[in-house]
């Protein structure tokens, strides 16, 4: 993590909380439009075939820990790539290089202009009015919660095999797939409820189904309140922070995250636990087939559901170092009840570091001034001033 994204981890206001999927699904790939719009790209070239798995590099063995691979140390996920595939692609898994250099020297461009010195005088209106918003996002419509200078979503597209890949899913168009069922805006609205402990037996029917209050620190979302920002597994990159440490021991795999620290404790060749409890991101057992750590989550509680799957929700996830600097991850996604048949993708971490303590709340008066204000709300309510 650059001291560029330290500076930032203080800044912690409209992102945080908006929730933990936000920013995965926002960020906006700057060169897209560029590479669609190329001279001979897309219709006149053809697309190379994918290479699916890992693929170790010639003469490599991994480091090895009680006699299996050893991933101790910090792995970076951050891209370009989106998780989705921009829709022009279609059905191509793999960029040309031409493509690829086309991307990356957009996001340089970008990341020049939003490092250069602000314009004497110059308003949040001026900086919204050009392109150097977090995402490339421009327009009067846009809020720039953070210039571009300030985040790090990654300054180069996803390789995987050394290919450049238009998508983290590998699912024939790149897109989710549709689910046999679609979340109500009222389960969504209770859903957030039950993610900032809202709701009582007695209530009304349009008590619950009214979206979450956030006049009180306990109703303010996960994120905000620095409890759950990224919503692993599977493991997504965000804005920034995307620094993952790994310890291994003899019956555990520890994966720390840097976005607001957390951690997923892995128990090794153990059983899912059969008691009820749904704790934070799940229940996690791994086991080795070969040089392959598999890593099986169940029981993710209602709060962290993943495409509105949570109750029969499992996550398989795939560890395999493919060399000194790199380690392929592939996950996939099954839940019967959801989807017809698994489906998932897949992506490299390249060696990162060092990873920082996390400071969530420092220099964060945004939650302050809201409930600032909803004690404001209370007093006038009252007949007070």
């Amino acid at each position: 993590m650059s001291s560029r994204i330290f500076t930032a981890l203080l800044i912690a206001g409209a992102w945080l909380a908006a929730g933990p999927a936000l920013g995965q699904e926002l960020k906006v790939r700057p060169g897209t439009a560029a590479v669609e719009g190329a001279p001979g790209s897309l219709q006149d070239v053809p697309a190379p075939a994918p290479i699916l798995g890992p693929r170790l590099a010639p003469g490599f063995s991994p480091p090895r820990f009680n006699g299996k691979p050893d991933f101790t140390g910090v792995w970076n996920n951050e891209t370009l790539t989106g998780i989705n595939r921009p829709a022009a692609f279609g059905s191509r898994l793999v960029l040309t290089e031409a493509e690829a250099r086309i991307i990356e020297g957009e996001n340089a461009t970008l990341l020049a202009r939003a490092n250069a010195p602000t314009e004497a005088g110059a308003t949040i209106r001026d900086i919204e009015a050009k392109d150097t918003c977090s995402g490339g996002r421009s327009g009067a419509a846009q809020v720039c919660n953070y210039d571009a200078a300030w985040t790090a979503p990654g300054e180069k597209v996803m390789r995987v095999n050394g290919q450049p890949r238009t998508s983290l899913l590998t699912t024939p168009d790149g897109q989710y797939p549709i689910a046999k069922r679609q979340e109500t805006a009222a389960e969504r609205q209770r859903r957030a409820r039950a993610a900032v402990a809202e709701g009582s037996a007695g209530e009304s029917a349009a008590e619950r189904n009214r979206g979450p209050q956030n006049d009180n620190p306990e109703t303010r979302g996960l994120a905000e309140r620095c409890i759950i920002v990224r919503s692993d597994p599977p493991m997504f990159d965000g804005l920034y922070n995307n620094n993952h440490y790994f310890q291994m021991a003899t019956d555990h795999v520890a994966i720390v995250t840097e976005m607001i620290h957390d951690v997923r404790v892995i128990r090794l060749n153990s059983t899912h636990r059969a008691d009820g409890v749904r704790p934070w991101f799940g229940d996690p057992i791994g086991w080795w087939e070969g040089d392959t750590l598999v890593v099986e989550t169940t029981n993710l509680p209602e709060s962290q559901a993943y495409r509105g799957s949570w109750e029969h929700l499992k996550v398989i996830e795939r560890f395999t170092m493919v060399s000194p600097e790199r380690m392929n991850y592939r996950f996939e996604i099954v839940d019967p009840t959801m989807w017809d048949k698994p489906w998932g993708g897949e992506y490299e971490l390249v060696r990162g570091g060092p990873m920082f303590e996390y400071a969530c709340h420092e220099g964060n008066y945004g939650l302050a001034n809201i409930l600032a204000g909803a004690r404001a709300e209370d007093a006038q309510s009252a007949g007070r001033e």
